[in-house]
């Protein structure tokens, strides 16, 4: 982009009034790079405010204030129920009524009403006749002068002081505890379809019990495409659904009921099927959900037959149950069931791409469409409601078992650019940026994540709607979240379309309203929430997500200075703590430098000393990792037999910190080497999010080694 010398005072006062940040630390945490007015700009035109001149930004800041002058209430306020502000509503009359009567209207969630009468001159605070609860509440204002008649309503959110705690979920006796962690997709079972299932979690959340475990954690469940390259977990069609590729297909209830399901299964190129997905190294996604939904569309016709026919108080439950559940999931479900079928007809998953008039989900095209593909979107309505079935399943078994948190579920950062959620609310996701990352030393140009940036002001002005349903979503079956990349709560790094790193910016997002919800809907659901808060922290985060009780992640790999690995008692309590990400290697993939080899053959170490120095570093942090783990040296002959004591010496010392929780990955006690997931470089050259466990989950049931590399002792529950 082109560097303008000449000031530009107008343009910066609306880039900061539109929470454009002006600068910000570096991840040396020692340099200031300062947003050009180049960037301002472009981001600006962004959100929607074109400045290309001074005049242009003034008229803009004039639009603002106009627009805050005739806001009589605002539109959402997120407040603590122990903060006084909860009981007062700030009321500003339209500017040209000096003076007027003002009756507000307080509907609370449960259904009682209060109403609260004063005459306001200009503007004025009026206190409530009650506190309300926590809760999402409407308050309705009404403006009556002799000049006219106004009304406004504001979402009235309000929320405890933190979210749901550890201490508050963990007995009195363990009051530190372990769990297993994994990407689900890569456990592998002996009767799986080619990539793990809820029957494969239940079978991880019943071996994890009987060692002890409090959780198990997989990775992001949201819904993909499953065909093709993008297979991210991180990067879905949709946040707000599930996966259908997760469903066993063998514990749907209509099986019992469908003999052409049936037969099916026992075809003999379903058999064929099934035998070359089980023994693949990686997952088959298009064959997968290919194989899979062929029987699942069985499975749909029988149920909607016994549906229609009600003969059986069963078949009348379930279809009772799918009414509510479709009920409670609308529009959303609808919208994103008929994106589903026209990416299928289309064959192609990015709504930007299709015949225009199906780009707008309100089109009549769109409307025609789902009418006469009624079958096909209903048949993704019902993927929807047997994936949580199967779920939830997965969740009441952690509870029989007496796992205190259960299952906990990743809530990724983002969604696709073309997917679901961005064609079905248009308004909220801008389009000619990407959200990513600021350079650092591994990036001189910083990184571009591909995801669309949410505009903070669509967000409010829509009443947070989409992060609440994000959140009762996720939260839903699931006694813990993890947020990825929880930083994009309180800020987001916007990339213009063509720049680099070099040429983005911070933009602000209200954190308070947002972690208010969240502490909300934790403590409605008793779920424990985790930050992923890796990378460049601004100094305020810290203590933000300390205060509202969100757990840290500390990950043993990355807790050093310059003295070497931390000391374990160095960890904070209110943490995760894991020896690794699904973004690195295993344990015995970095002690073996298999991610090294792996680096340097796609392109990221592109000569030969490029990964001389990088082996020279990683000698250098295998001695101090001894050091601070107080093992020998490993003798030469024997380096397998050390992995799994390296391992197990890993597992010992983040299990003596004081972190409340410890998650171990499978990865690390099977002794896998290649990681899951190589970032920066695509499916060309490294099969990212496909690689599968070397072992069934029968296999790690039985194993010894496995057992020896979990240690942790001191956190073991007594399974029941």
């Amino acid at each position: 982009m082109p560097r303008r010398s000449s000031p530009r005072p107008k343009l910066r006062e609306l880039a900061d009034r539109l929470g454009i940040i002006s600068e910000y630390v570096d991840q040396t945490g020692r340099g200031v790079r300062r947003t050009s007015d180049d960037t301002r700009e472009a981001l600006l035109a962004i959100m929607g405010f074109d400045a290309p001149t001074e005049d242009a930004a003034d008229g803009w800041l004039a639009e603002l204030d106009h627009e805050e002058r005739e806001t009589i209430v605002a539109p959402v306020h997120v407040v603590e129920r122990d903060d006084a502000r909860a009981a007062r509503v700030h009321v500003q009359l339209p500017a040209q009524v000096p003076a007027a009567d003002v009756e507000l209207r307080l509907d609370e969630e449960s259904g009682r009403s209060w109403r609260v009468e004063s005459h306001v001159r200009r503007a004025a605070t009026i206190t409530l006749p009650t506190r309300p609860m926590y809760g999402y509440h409407t308050l309705t204002a009404r403006v009556r002068s002799t000049s006219g008649e106004w009304s406004a309503e504001q979402s009235l959110i309000v929320v405890p002081a933190s979210c749901v705690t550890p201490d508050r979920v963990l007995d009195k006796k363990q009051k530190k505890a372990m769990g297993i962690v994994t990407s689900l997709y890569s456990v592998r079972r002996e009767h799986d379809w080619g990539v793990g299932d809820t029957s494969t979690l239940t079978q991880l959340v019943e071996w994890a019990a009987q060692r002890g475990a409090a959780f198990v954690g997989v990775n992001p469940l949201h819904a993909l495409f499953n065909r093709g390259v993008d297979i991210s977990p991180y990067a879905p069609v949709s946040r707000l659904f599930r996966n259908p590729i997760y469903i066993d297909v063998e514990f749907v209830p209509e099986l019992a009921h469908s003999e052409p399901a049936r037969a099916l299964l026992e075809s003999h190129d379903v058999r064929n099927a099934l035998r070359e997905l089980r023994s693949t190294k990686a997952v088959d996604y298009d064959r997968a959900i290919a194989l899979k939904e062929r029987v699942l569309a069985e499975l749909h016709r029988a149920f909607r037959e016994r549906a229609a026919g009600g003969h059986t108080s069963e078949a009348r439950s379930r279809a009772e149950e799918y009414a509510e559940f479709v009920r409670l999931s609308e529009p959303d479900l609808t919208r994103f069931a008929t994106w589903m079928a026209i990416a299928e007809s289309s064959r192609m998953p990015d709504w930007r791409r299709w015949p225009e008039p199906l780009r707008d989900p309100r089109s009549e095209a769109v409307l025609a469409f789902a009418e006469a593909n009624a079958l096909r979107v209903d048949f993704h309505r019902w993927l929807q409601f047997e994936t949580q079935r199967q779920l939830r399943c997965v969740a009441e078994r952690a509870r029989q078992l007496g796992m205190p948190i259960g299952v906990y579920q990743d809530l990724a950062i983002g969604t696709s650019r073309g997917g679901s959620d961005t064609w079905s609310d248009p308004e909220l996701f801008l389009s000619g940026a990407s959200i990513g990352a600021p350079p650092d030393p591994y990036s001189a140009t910083g990184q571009e994540w591909g995801l669309p940036p949410i505009d903070p002001r669509a967000l409010r002005q829509q009443r947070y709607r989409y992060w609440i349903q994000l959140l009762r979503r996720a939260c839903a079956h699931a006694g813990a979240l993890r947020i990825d990349h929880i930083l994009g709560l309180f800020r987001s790094f916007w990339i213009p379309d063509g720049g680099t790193g070099l040429d983005g910016a911070y933009v602000r997002f209200p954190a308070h309203d947002l972690l208010g919800i969240l502490a909300l809907e934790s403590v409605r659901h008793n779920a424990v929430v985790v930050g992923e808060d890796l990378g460049t922290v601004p100094e305020e985060v810290p203590s933000a997500l300390k205060k509202w009780g969100v757990l840290s992640s500390k990950v043993l790999l990355f807790e050093r200075d310059k003295r070497g690995f931390k000391p374990a008692s160095r960890y904070p309590s209110l943490a995760l703590a894991t020896a690794d990400t699904h973004d690195m290697p295993p344990l015995a993939g970095w002690w073996k430098e298999r991610d090294i080899e792996l680096r340097a053959s796609v392109g990221l170490l592109p000569t030969a000393a490029d990964v001389r120095r990088a082996k020279a570093e990683r000698a250098n942090e295998k001695k101090a990792l001894l050091r601070e783990l107080r093992l020998p040296p490993p003798p030469a002959y024997d380096q397998g037999h050390f992995t799994r004591t390296l391992t197990g010496a890993v597992h010992e010392f983040i299990c003596s910190s004081p972190a409340d929780l410890v998650g171990l990955s499978l990865d690390d006690l099977t002794g896998e080497v290649d990681p899951v997931n190589v970032p920066g470089v695509g499916p060309d050259k490294y099969p990212s999010w496909r690689r599968r466990t070397r072992m069934t989950m029968e296999e790690v049931s039985w194993s010894f080694e496995v057992d020896d590399a979990m240690r942790c002792k001191t956190r073991r529950r007594q399974p029941k």
